[in-house]
């Protein structure tokens, strides 16, 4: 089994920076696509970034040239790097992974999310 670890949450003021990081637990044959979700309070679940395991990375509109997803797969880890926050980004962020497991059984996991306030 394979359990995805976020961390790097916490509070910030408008206009800094937080790292998240979500490291991958367990054994697999392979993780592909990695994720960052969030999900505001009142609002639907939305994706922020995609990394895939080559490398290539989309990001939703609103924070394309704030925010950067980048992964180490030797360290199974993807990370969220955040800049220029603003206090509508406060939500709990999600990671997401698609994972093969041993058996080659495709998995859809996800953390159980961090944290992220920014203050006015």
């Amino acid at each position: 089994q394979v359990q995805l670890v976020e961390s790097g949450g916490g509070l910030v003021q408008a206009g800094g920076s937080l790292r998240l990081s979500c490291a991958a637990s367990g054994i697999a044959t392979s993780i592909n696509a990695m994720r960052w979700f969030r999900q505001a309070p009142g609002k639907q679940r939305e994706l922020v970034a995609e990394i895939s395991r080559s490398g290539s990375t989309n990001y939703a509109d609103s924070v394309k040239g704030r925010f950067t997803i980048s992964r180490d797969n030797s360290k199974s880890t993807v990370y969220l790097q955040m800049s220029s926050l603003k206090p509508e980004e406060t939500a709990v962020y999600y990671c997401n992974a698609d994972i093969i497991l041993l058996d080659n059984t495709p998995r859809d996991s996800w953390g159980r999310g961090t944290q992220v306030a920014v203050s006015s």
